[in-house]
């Protein structure tokens, strides 16, 4: 394992784990909703307040319904769960008010109180914070839930049913998941105590583009790391959007129970995904206490990241090409990347590499936001949100579109009908090639 330095929250404040509900104990936060003085700097920051009137922002959906919930019995006020927990709040502020995770609890406490069990809402919701119950069983029978999923009657009657935006295309699964893949290959291929790793793939990157977790692969053996997969369950972000926050406790027990081992076998934790990395570092300390939390926060990285930290990547992908497969990229950075402070790191690598270059098109959310831009009742406000990136991304010279997110991902395409591609995929090209071990230069990997 290693210590190296990354981006930190440097307030010097400790995340306290809490109770969500009120009969289970105190509802104050770190360091609690007095630090807020009002600048509404993070209302100028959230991408929802911006395009919809009547969402009130993060100010008041965080402290101010706080003190209200301490000073008389008030409700929390429905239009949490417009919040698209995109999280932008939580860097605007210059206090260090834990926003999020305010807006975490706040819809959890409205999802169990005031909503309605038996409402198309909340079973609509619970669906959607749940992919991981219901991915396997596309993942059995991936040709004919292709099949079916891409119908116009499905995606019609997922709007009358459930609520769920009948313009959006529902992703495809994989035929062969990338799980399966790895116990087909025989799992690690590379032994080294001394340079291993642990991979959480999430949810969407085994059953819907295990290209993505195969490039990962690709690249840390590459590097000669050991890669150990272990039992996961979902990193809980959509369940933390949702209101689910029982559903993301009894997910991030298991993750924290498996990954904690993985630590003592000597593993740092790496994800894929800039949300699941997300979530493992900030928000299972901030909300959850289980024992080895603060081990499996404190030791889990982005990808990239970990790569950039651990080894010379800038100096192994000079010179290399990636041939015609790929050409110049509209990059787009996350927003939870750029919470983690990873928002440039994808157009620096990418320079280095010959006849590639990423443009980076602005710092505007994507919109979807996980969950949020499949709703029905959200679907116009998601592409208002992201008609500057759509422009953006037209404007810039390229015909291809990369970015770490799965679900940004699908509204880049949406929005303007271009493939996305993940970082990871293009520094697999230009380190290992088509896989056969030979690069992109004509040299033998090693």
């Amino acid at each position: 394992m290693s210590d190296a330095e990354r981006p930190t929250d440097d307030s010097g404040d400790e995340f306290e784990p809490i109770e969500v509900f009120p009969e289970a104990g105190e509802t104050d936060l770190r360091p609690g909703a007095d630090d807020c003085y009002k600048c509404s700097t993070c209302d100028t920051e959230c991408p929802v307040a911006e395009v919809d009137d009547e969402f009130p922002g993060p100010k008041f959906q965080g402290p101010e319904q706080w003190r209200l919930k301490r000073q008389d019995d008030h409700d929390i006020d429905e239009s949490v769960m417009k919040c698209s927990n995109c999280m932008r709040c939580d860097s605007a502020c210059p206090s260090d008010v834990p926003l999020s995770q305010m807006h975490n609890t706040a819809r959890a406490e409205y999802v169990e109180e005031n909503m309605s069990k038996l409402s198309r809402e909340y079973w609509r919701n619970r669906m959607l914070a749940n992919y991981r119950r219901l991915a396997p069983l596309g993942a059995m029978f991936p040709r004919t839930a292709n099949f079916v999923t891409g119908l116009s009657a499905t995606q019609w009657l997922g709007e009358k049913l459930f609520g769920i935006a009948g313009e959006r295309e529902f992703p495809e699964f994989a035929t062969e998941t990338f799980r399966e893949w790895w116990t087909a290959r025989g799992g690690a291929q590379v032994e080294n105590p001394d340079k291993r790793i642990a991979y959480f793939h999430g949810c969407y990157s085994n059953y819907n583009t295990p290209e993505v977790a195969k490039a990962l692969v690709r690249v840390y053996e590459h590097f000669g790391y050991e890669i150990m997969v272990p039992d996961q369950d979902c990193s809980g972000t959509p369940m933390f959007a949702n209101g689910m926050l029982e559903d993301a406790r009894r997910a991030a027990e298991t993750n924290v129970r498996e990954l904690a081992a993985a630590i003592e076998d000597g593993a740092d934790i790496v994800a894929s995904c800039s949300s699941c990395s997300m979530s493992l570092r900030q928000e299972y300390p901030e909300l959850f206490d289980f024992e080895d939390t603060e081990a499996v926060a404190e030791n889990t990285w982005d990808a990239v990241e970990y790569l950039r930290v651990h080894e010379d990547l800038e100096a192994e992908l000079e010179g290399t090409s990636v041939g015609e497969e790929f050409d110049n990229f509209a990059y787009h950075a996350p927003c939870h990347a750029r919470n983690q402070g990873l928002d440039g790191q994808t157009v620096e690598l990418l320079a280095a590499i010959d006849g590639v270059e990423a443009h980076d098109v602005g710092d505007s959310c994507s919109g979807i936001s996980g969950t949020y831009g499949w709703k029905e009742e959200n679907y116009e406000t998601s592409m208002e949100i992201g008609a500057e990136m759509f422009d953006h991304m037209d404007e810039a010279d390229a015909e291809a579109g990369l970015t770490e997110c799965p679900t940004c991902s699908m509204q880049m395409e949406h929005g303007t009908g271009y493939e996305i591609t993940h970082t990871l995929e293009v520094l697999a090209a230009a380190l290992v090639g088509d896989g056969t071990g030979t690069n992109a230069t004509g040299a033998r990997a090693e």
